[in-house]
This record gives C-alpha cells, sequence and structure tokens, in this order.
C-alpha cells in the first residue's frame, strides 16, 4: 500500500512537471506565485529587523 502511494505521488509530480514545462501559461503561474512568495519574505524579514531596532 505505501509503495502504491509513493510511485502515485512521484507520477503526479513527474506529471506536474511535464505540464509546466510545456505549458506557457503554467510557467507564468509559477514565476508569478514565485514574485509573490519572494516579495511576502522580504517584507517579512524588514519588518522583523524594523522590530529588533
Amino acid at each position: 500500500m505505501e509503495e502504491k502511494f509513493i510511485c502515485g505521488i512521484l507520477l503526479g509530480m513527474l506529471g506536474g512537471a511535464l505540464v509546466a514545462t510545456n505549458s506557457v501559461k503554467a510557467r507564468q503561474v509559477i514565476k508569478d506565485t514565485e514574485q509573490q512568495v519572494k516579495k511576502k519574505v522580504g517584507n517579512l524579514t524588514q519588518s522583523k529587523k524594523s522590530s529588533k531596532n
């Protein structure tokens, strides 16, 4: 049972990676999300630095 679950996860990851590499929209969504995450992390680190001073 556990082996099938792990194989399913791996196949899902590979399938998702193939879709993302072949789809312009999927790549754009990934890039946009990455930028949002970077911005939020930057804001969090700046607010922590500000609160320490």
